[in-house]
């Protein structure tokens, strides 16, 4: 009886140190995948602070003799400034998450609570948007563009934007309004709720991971986007942030002005890092809620 017991408290101890060994070898993977995915952004933000000719030193320094932000200032000898870009990329980058949450939020509840003819083929032909490489449109939404006089607008290539997100929203919202029973609705609407009051006070509550889902995908999108930017505008003081960086690239008489440069991509990856921070815990539930239902 005593050899049991010790033969099963060996096996116990035995268990217990393979998922330990198991738990710190994930640890050891997941933190080194998280330096090998940061290190570009650590770099690109330390050669910004670098002295001009330490950032373009070949072979390059590995930690600045002093800390300047003359890189940042630099920036708005180029175009209109960077402040102007950062404008347009904001306001490009918040009409579309609006417009697509609005547009993807209203079609994704029709797809999923109302029957009308041809369902199933529309929400097929609106997944089928996917598949269409956005570069074989952009002529056309070009020549589209200029017919109306929306060519080197803000919201014109926010429109443009909106176009390319919502077969992705369409598909996350309708997900979203699957996973939630329809006796909700019904309570609500015994309780006295109009449609758009139970819409915009309940469900729109419950699906909030799925909006923000929405919302933090179409900004990432639109903020970072290039050559949709670059066909559409063609006026420099209406550049985005992506396009300003090309110059920066450029530099005069072709030559690449690398502190200037890496202190522009800082400036653009720094609202995507915070947004995504203060909103990965809905990012993911959104995810996960579509990938589920989907």
């Amino acid at each position: 009886m005593t050899g049991t017991t010790s033969s099963t408290t060996i096996h116990s101890t035995s268990s217990r140190m393979r998922r330990r060994a198991g738990l710190f070898a994930l640890y050891v993977v997941c933190v080194l995948l998280a330096i090998l995915f940061l290190f570009p952004v650590f770099w690109s933000t330390l050669t910004s602070v670098k002295p001009p000719a330490e950032a373009s030193a070949v072979p390059p320094t590995y930690w600045p003799s002093t800390f300047t932000f003359d890189n940042y200032l630099k920036l708005n000898k180029y175009g209109a400034g960077i402040l102007r870009y950062v404008y347009n990329s904001a306001s490009v980058a918040l009409i579309t998450v609006f417009g697509t949450i609005l547009l993807s939020t209203l079609a994704g509840y029709g797809f999923s609570r109302f029957h009308f003819p041809a369902k199933n083929v529309l929400f097929i032909m609106v997944l089928a948007a996917l598949m269409i490489p956005f570069q074989s449109i952009l002529t056309p939404l070009f020549l589209l563009m200029s017919a109306v006089k929306m060519q080197n607008t803000l919201f014109g290539l926010a429109l443009v934007y909106i176009t390319f997100q919502l077969p992705f929203g369409v598909f996350m919202m309708r997900n979203s309004f699957d996973a939630v029973p329809r006796e909700i609705e019904e309570a609500a609407l015994l309780d006295g709720c109009s449609t758009w009051k139970m819409l915009t006070t309940v469900m729109f509550v419950l699906v909030r991971p799925g909006i923000i889902t929405v919302a933090v995908y179409a900004f990432l999108n639109a903020w970072n986007e290039f050559l949709a930017a670059l066909i559409i505008m063609t006026q420099e003081v209406n550049f985005t942030l992506p396009i300003m960086l090309t110059s920066v690239r450029s530099g005069y008489y072709g030559a690449i002005d690398w502190g200037a440069l890496q202190a522009g991509i800082t400036v653009t990856i720094l609202p995507c890092i915070i947004l995504f921070l203060f909103l990965q815990r809905y990012y993911l539930q959104g995810l996960m809620g579509g990938a589920v239902k989907g």
